[in-house]
């Protein structure tokens, strides 16, 4: 194997004369660089199992998460968070999160949802 040529005192040249609390900084300043674009696609982007995984966290069982979810994107609203829904009809209706989450996988209280996130935007 080719022996790799050990340049650390050069590449470290420039951190040599940072205290601890600077290097720290200078740690945490690279480290939101490299996360920042994943949050980004975290808040921009999602999938059905990962709005499933929501509903399956809120108490509802995987059938009804399933189809939940499938009703939402259906219709457009799974960019809204299919716990995000849920939670909006029930806090908005006042009524129970199951009695929520029954109602949109029946279909009904979707043009509510439709108008709430047209009229949030």
């Amino acid at each position: 194997m080719k022996e790799r040529k050990d340049d650390y005192l050069v590449r470290r040249e420039h951190l040599k004369k940072l205290s601890d609390s600077e290097l720290r900084a200078y740690f945490l300043e690279l480290s939101e660089k490299i996360v920042d674009p994943l949050l980004e696609l975290s808040y921009k982007n999602t999938t059905k199992s990962i709005e499933r995984s929501v509903l399956l966290r809120m108490g509802f069982s995987s059938i009804d998460a399933k189809a939940i979810v499938d009703i939402l994107n259906e219709n457009n609203l799974l960019k809204k968070g299919a716990g995000h829904s849920v939670y909006i009809l029930s806090k908005n209706k006042s009524m129970s999160l199951e009695k929520a989450g029954k109602l949109i996988q029946n279909g009904d209280e979707i043009e509510y949802l439709l108008e709430y996130f047209k009229s949030h935007e």
